[in-house]
């Protein structure tokens, strides 16, 4: 015992760190991502990489279902600490790693422990078990546990002493081998309805398999359950899995051979199955609904898509920025200096390159994260990271000149992106575009070639004294800031669904990180006669 507490207090020792966001959060995000390369400390891609969760923003987001998904998702040992105040970044990530390396749940998991593990088991547990055995569900209370050592003999479902002929590890007629009684696998609804093979056997690949999002985000299980990690598996169950017996709700009198119910959508344990429509080519195939976000690393905070997909094809979009409705009194931190000068307040032209060169390096960094550029993200970070700090315009500018010209010269980055949603400027006009996305008259690469361009100039003027002038110079990062008109993100948002739609499935968060909508503008309700500080 005394072992395992040590060796994993040593692995506690630099923690996973996973990042839900809420719109408005950007200074704490940045402080955040900051304090994380001082320390040494890996920001996580996904739940299961993550020891520890952090909710940052000063809204509503800690009991949203989306932030508890992520919680539920992470094994134990685990914490979770809440970040409103960026000056506090250090002191809130200490008490996080104090709570994972003394195995202490969350409050909130200790008031509904076994309710919530209880309701867990019925909705993503696969199997229902027969009348009469409800006593089987007793274990699901323990998924929320943070301290592992509190669970010796209870791996999963694997032990139901003293119910004979129930043992999860095998005991299901007709299962062969299942190691164990896995709540995210089992039946999902969203695998294994490939109405062309029946039931898919170890091995067989279909769908949606192998489209790496570029950064690992897996599973996207964090805005509604969907598990997107592995694609359209077909009913791969290891060996022995035939004809589903004695699986309540799987029984649909045929099997599932051939197409047997395959051709009406519905919703089983909460979930909604692929039901059918008109493809592009006038043919009818599946039709599978998917969300993208809001908990998804290098996401655009608060943005949700609604996906409807056709094999790998994108049909429809929907978007959804619910969780930015509420409103804040916080002014967005990109558009801070150009607020401030419309105001009244005298604000530098430096103060305002600063702000446009830092904010250019963060939509890059999230751009070559999910392009699968690690490497670049994390350089593109560490520049920002430099302007924020306040670097001269000579270190800033030595800093940024390699990261534009290794970008430039990417042959695979331009190969990768070349192509992806294109924006024509005088479709974007249309749309009230007026930031770089309407510069860049083009696609996805053409949008980054404008945000390289615009990093290298603002770069080199950030220690210039001289006056904004309001009526002039009100092109922020993402368009021109006026309080008359709507946020510079909106026309981004409105653009979306018509760059989306018709494009493969692998290239929609390309195409979302190449316009980088800023959400924090949509949540902001200004305050009569305060001046905007970020």
């Amino acid at each position: 015992m005394e072992l395992r507490r040590r060796l994993a207090r040593t692995a506690m020792s630099r923690p996973g760190v996973l990042l839900a966001v809420s719109p408005g959060a950007t200074p704490e995000r940045l402080a955040l991502e900051a304090e994380l390369v001082l320390r040494g400390w890996a920001c996580a891609s996904a739940p299961a990489d993550a020891d520890l969760l952090v909710v940052l923003g000063t809204g509503p987001a800690e009991g949203q279902d989306w932030v508890m998904n992520l919680w539920r998702a992470m094994s134990a040992p685990k914490a979770r600490v809440s970040l409103t105040n960026a000056d506090e970044v250090a002191t809130v990530l200490d008490h996080g790693l104090a709570a994972l390396r003394a195995g202490m749940p969350h409050p909130e998991e200790q008031e509904s422990h076994v309710s919530e593990g209880h309701g867990r088991h019925h909705q993503h547990g696969g199997h229902a078990m027969p009348s009469g055995h409800g006593e089987h569900d007793m274990h699901a209370g323990h998924a929320e546990t943070e301290d592992p050592d509190t669970h010796d003999g209870h791996d999963g479902h694997d032990e139901h002493h003293g119910h004979d002929g129930h043992d999860m590890s095998g005991g299901h007629d007709g299962h062969g081998d299942h190691p164990r009684h896995d709540e995210h696998h089992g039946h999902d609804p969203h695998q294994g309805h490939d109405p062309h093979s029946g039931h898919d056997m170890p091995g067989e690949h279909h769908g949606h398999a192998g489209h790496d999002m570029g950064s690992g985000h897996d599973g996207h299980d964090m805005s509604g359950g969907h598990d997107m990690s592995g694609g359209h598996d077909g009913h791969d169950t290891g060996s022995g899995h035939a004809g589903h017996d004695g699986h309540a709700g799987h029984d649909m009198g045929s099997g599932h051979a051939g197409h047997a119910g395959h051709d009406m959508g519905g919703v089983v344990d909460g979930l909604p199955m692929a039901g059918r429509a008109d493809d592009r080519d006038g043919l009818r195939l599946d039709r599978l609904h998917v969300p993208l976000g809001p908990g998804l690393v290098d996401w655009p905070a608060g943005l949700v898509l609604r996906l409807a997909l056709q094999g790998d094809v994108v049909q429809q979009v929907d978007v959804d920025v619910e969780s930015a409705a509420s409103g804040s009194p916080r002014p967005p931190f990109w558009n801070e200096p150009w607020l401030r000068a419309v105001a009244g307040e005298r604000v530098t032209r430096g103060d305002a390159a600063r702000r446009l060169c830092a904010a250019h390096l963060d939509s890059l960094g999230r751009f070559f994260a999910v392009a699968g550029w690690a490497d670049m993200a994390a350089r593109a970070r560490h520049v920002r990271d430099s302007a924020l700090a306040g670097a001269g315009a000579a270190e800033l500018s030595a800093l940024a000149r390699p990261l534009i010209r290794r970008a430039e010269r990417s042959r695979a980055l331009r190969w990768l992106t070349a192509g992806l949603g294109p924006l024509a400027a005088e479709h974007a006009a249309h749309l009230g575009v007026t930031g770089p996305a309407l510069v860049a008259d083009g696609d996805a690469y053409r949008r980054m070639l404008v945000w390289l361009d615009a990093v290298g100039r603002s770069a080199a003027a950030c220690d210039d004294t001289s006056a904004l002038d309001p009526a002039t110079g009100t092109a922020g990062p993402r368009g021109r800031v006026d309080r008359s008109a709507p946020p510079p993100s909106r026309p981004l948002l409105d653009a979306l669904p018509g760059l989306l739609e018709g494009a493969e499935f692998a290239c929609a968060r390309i195409i979302v990180a190449s316009l980088d909508p800023d959400l924090d503008e949509l949540a902001y309700v200004p305050t009569a006669g305060a001046v905007p500080h970020g």
